[in-house]
């Protein structure tokens, strides 16, 4: 793949259930608040370090918050050398709508 897909959560589902790695890009208090469970956030302080130890043939989904900030991150970590990049369709939102039950963070309740 030499350009990043964007992908609806149906199929960000099936393949974080396959081991994707999922890469969450919003603000940090965002990402503590709620997040697709087992994503990662990823931020410029953090980047580094993810992109040094990451394995650039693993799959790889960014998430933000409505699908768009995703797109420009996705085709960055394509030009670093992933192999596998998607861009999450709709962002958290739409994954918190279509998945509720798969998302962690604090309770703001």
């Amino acid at each position: 793949m030499t350009e990043f897909k964007r992908i609806p959560p149906q199929q960000a589902h099936t393949l974080r259930e396959q081991g994707a790695v999922v890469v969450d890009i919003r603000e940090p208090q965002a990402f503590a608040a709620s997040h697709i469970t087992g994503a990662k956030h990823l931020d410029n302080h953090s980047l580094h370090d993810f992109i040094a130890n990451a394995d650039l043939d693993a799959p790889l989904i960014v998430a933000c918050y409505h699908g768009n900030s995703s797109q420009s991150a996705a085709a960055y970590l394509v030009a670093q050398g992933f192999s596998e990049v998607y861009s999450l369709d709709g962002g958290f939102e739409l994954w918190r709508t279509t998945f509720p039950k798969e998302t962690s963070g604090e309770s703001a309740e």
